[in-house]
């Protein structure tokens, strides 16, 4: 483990991603093929291979506190070292807030208010599911409570947890903040292994309670050294932050191995198992990678086009979609089975189980790339409704008909990856769109089956002489535009159809997994911008942890402000120095990781579109909001109002 964590520091060390290659490549060589599977896997940022669905579910509170009781020199008595962790036992999740058996959500170290064992309150780590991703108001509590003690720190432990805010806040991740406040408590020599690694993350995830999760960690952390400990912490809570991406890992062992790059990207893409990858790459067995089934790989991606001429510049014959304002997924069907991913290859099968039974009516295992939307079907065959209407359903563990009765969904289908056993993935969507007409047998539309639970019991039972009003899956109808005027027309109709725009695709181009390019083009315009001023900004994560890059900001009610939302995109460096240092000067209530300040700064802010939401005081939440630009031209009375939100809204919703 300490060579794998100096092969880190080298690697943090360079920004030439030629150096990081030679290291990686260098490392790999040196190793035995296990140990070099094992860190593969390590140095992509994973505990485990990207296909495992096993998580390790160590909340942040629990690494805060080991950490903090490790510099203060308190070890493990002898009966707690030993201690056995029952095996077998599948750990507590929470799927919809993705928490961990400690309730903290899980990659994200900290909860807030008042962890045991020194947890600062409001510490400005993640939380799932917030825009923007930190919540609202949640600050950072800088050692402020009565005699400098971090609220929830043992009062013995005080002078460790402040010194591990202050690193914290120093470096940005747990990881390096620990290695600065063990330096002198960690053993000076290296006694762990990589298996030794790997085998404790097994139990780790075997393990359901965090006492039980601590347990199995503490005695590993005890014995690594202070590089070890570092990197340990960092590959538990996903943030090695050494300019490494699993990219150049695929590249090292391309150069290691002596193997083409494009195989290795493919092998690890088939598999989802870096680690595999290499061993195979070192045996020069990559044509024995296949596809799994119920594994996702990445999505082909578009690039945005700013208007129908330069759309069609790049297409001599090109096949024309509505882009459609849902969720994209892959289905994956097969042996009387069914799993929807996300794109950020999440599962969304429990959010949407009326699809299961329509996707199941397809012969064969196959692989689906769609948009799932919400839907109302009627004679004219239907029309997509507006995203704040689906998102009503994402995340949700357990869907109730009356939800599904509220929002119907349909699942529409634009492409295939994987189908006749054969992957299409080097096919041209020419043939790609005949191996779909296949897939659907002629069929554009496939009615939904009514919905069992995990009990049997149909929730539907009221309905059984009609089908359900929810479920669809349906094939994305298609185009042809010989011109930008055909294709201006196309556009204008299709956001008559209450969807964002177009998709512009080349009838030659491959699906390219994760890549982004002119093969698919989007074209689609913003809903509109507001203009709005920011109350409250926070510091970032990672290289902006030591500037105020996010913004919290409001519409006006009558004479109050109300916040409608948060953006940290769209200004550049010089900027947010320059935002930095106004807002510094103008707080008005300083929490640490968050500042109130005097609402003076006027924004333009673009949005995708605009939902109702209990999260902001205004009632409205903006999706996808990003800055155009500070409005030094408006001052703070001349910014927006909730009113001009709701007629927004309301124009969105056509009504």
């Amino acid at each position: 483990m300490q060579r794998l964590a100096e092969l880190c520091e080298r690697i943090a060390a360079t920004t030439k991603k030629t150096e990081k290659v030679a290291f990686l490549a260098e490392y790999f060589r040196s190793r035995e093929l296990p140990d070099a599977a094992i860190s593969a896997v390590f140095l992509s940022g994973r505990a485990f291979a990207a296909f495992d669905e096993r998580t390790l579910q160590i909340g942040g509170s629990l690494l805060w506190k080991l950490v903090v009781e490790f510099a203060a020199g308190q070890k493990s008595t002898g009966a707690e070292s030993e201690k056995q962790t029952p095996r077998g036992l599948k750990p507590a999740r929470d799927d919809k807030n993705n928490k961990t058996a400690d309730g903290t959500p899980e990659g994200m170290p900290f909860q807030s208010a008042g962890a045991a064992g020194g947890t600062p309150e409001g510490m400005p780590f993640q939380s799932a599911g917030a825009a923007g991703g930190t919540p609202e108001g949640v600050a950072f509590q800088s050692a402020g409570a009565a005699g400098g003690k971090p609220e929830g720190a043992p009062f013995q432990n005080a002078s460790e947890a402040s010194a591990l805010i202050a690193a914290y806040r120093q470096r940005g991740d747990l990881g390096a903040a620990a290695y600065d406040v063990l330096l002198a408590t960690a053993p000076a020599s290296s006694t762990i292994t990589l298996q030794e690694v790997h085998a404790i993350f097994d139990r780790i995830a075997d393990t359901r309670t965090a006492t039980a999760k601590a347990a199995v960690l503490k005695p590993l952390l005890e014995r690594a050294t202070v590089l070890e400990a570092k990197y340990i912490l960092k590959i538990i809570t996903g943030e090695l932050r050494i300019g490494l991406k699993e990219s150049l890992v695929e590249e090292a062992i391309a150069k290691a191995y002596d193997q083409p790059l494009g195989r290795v990207q493919r092998a690890n893409m088939l598999l989802g198992d870096i680690g595999a990858t290499l061993q195979l790459a070192a045996e020069y067995r990559l044509d024995e990678a296949r596809m799994r089934l119920f594994h996702p790989i990445g999505f082909m991606l578009a690039s945005p086009a700013a208007d129908a001429e330069e759309a069609f510049q790049y297409f001599e014959d090109a096949l024309v979609e509505d882009k459609y304002d849902g969720i994209r997924a892959q289905a994956h069907c097969g042996g009387g089975q069914v799993r929807l991913f996300s794109r950020t290859l999440d599962e969304l099968t429990p959010s949407f189980p009326e699809l299961v039974g329509p996707l199941s009516e397809f012969a064969g295992e196959v692989i689906l790339d769609g948009e799932i939307v919400a839907w109302r079907d009627n004679q004219d065959g239907g029309h997509a409704m507006p995203f704040g209407e689906i998102q009503k359903r994402h995340g949700r563990k357990q869907v109730s008909p009356e939800i599904i009765a509220e929002v119907p969904v349909a699942y529409v289908v634009f492409d295939v990856i994987y189908a006749g056993g054969e992957l299409t993935l080097d096919k041209p969507l020419s043939e790609r769109a005949r191996v779909l007409d296949r897939v659907f047998a002629g069929a554009n539309r496939v009615a939904p089956r009514p919905v069992v639970n995990a009990q049997g019991k149909l929730l539907f039972e009221a309905q059984i002489e009609e089908a359900p009003a929810s479920g669809w899956v349906l094939r994305a109808p298609s185009m042809r535009a010989d011109s930008a005027k055909q294709l201006e027309q196309y556009f204008e109709q299709a956001m008559a159809r209450g969807n964002e725009g177009l998709m512009i695709k080349d009838l030659e181009s491959p699906y390219m997994p994760g890549r982004r390019g002119r093969w698919w083009l989007k074209l689609k315009r913003e809903l509109a911008t507001l203009d709005v001023v920011v109350t409250a900004a926070e510091f970032g994560h990672g290289k902006r942890i030591r500037v105020l890059s996010d913004y919290t900001f409001a519409v006006r009610k009558g004479e109050d402000l109300v916040n409608i939302g948060k953006a940290y995109s769209g200004l550049t460096d010089q900027e947010i120095a320059e935002l930095t240092e106004w807002f510094l000067a103008h707080t008005t209530a300083d929490h640490g990781h968050l500042r109130e300040v005097e609402p003076t700064i006027v924004l333009e802010v673009a949005f995708n579109a605009i939902m109702r939401s209990d999260r902001h005081d205004s009632g409205f939440a903006l999706r996808f909001p990003r800055i155009v630009r500070v409005r030094q031209d408006k001052l703070p009375e001349d910014i927006d109002t909730v009113e001009q939100v709701e007629a927004i809204y309301k124009r969105q919703h056509g009504r």
